[in-house]
């Protein structure tokens, strides 16, 4: 965004004029190279399931890493879902 905040999100749809998103979430620092999560506008109603922002003021679109992928999943999805596992079976 044009503010500075690293935005992730369900992008719906997208015009030259404006992108449609759901779920928006920002990129929180952390310690040691870590980030968390907080929502965009915590003022926005749960119960709204689409925002409209203008193309204006988006900086770039891109995938975020499969880290981030997993984290924005796990707060969004309506199941529990195990760790990834490494393979192994035991």
């Amino acid at each position: 965004m044009q503010s500075g905040e690293d935005v992730i999100t369900d992008l719906l749809s997208e015009t030259s004029e404006e992108l449609v998103i759901n779920n928006p979430i920002v990129l929180v620092p952390g310690r040691d190279q870590t980030v968390g999560f907080a929502p965009w506008s915590p003022v926005i109603h749960p119960d709204v399931q689409e925002l409209r922002i203008k193309a204006s003021y988006v900086v770039y679109v891109t995938d975020p890493n499969d880290d981030v992928v997993n984290n924005y999943n796990q707060i969004f999805s309506p199941l529990s879902l195990p760790a990834q596992s490494k393979g192994l079976i035991l």
